[in-house]
């Protein structure tokens, strides 16, 4: 995946460090990714490729969304 609208830093600060910490995209990624492992039964199969190209896209959607 090669998007690069990253939503900037999840959680921008100001510091004399030059670290950012993760991007909003990265964030939006991780929280659709803990929203679909909890809501699914425990003997469910998946595979890790799946869940993290669907968690991107789903953070990509709510980027766009947050552009609208």
């Amino acid at each position: 995946m090669s998007n690069t609208n990253t939503g900037g830093p999840a959680f921008p600060y100001e510091n004399r460090y030059e670290h950012e910490g993760m991007t909003l995209r990265d964030y939006f990624a991780a929280k659709a990714m803990q929203g679909l492992l909890a809501s699914l039964p425990s003997d469910t199969t998946l595979y890790d490729s799946n869940v993290a190209k669907w968690s991107y896209e789903m953070a990509d959607a709510m980027l766009k969304a947050k552009e609208a």
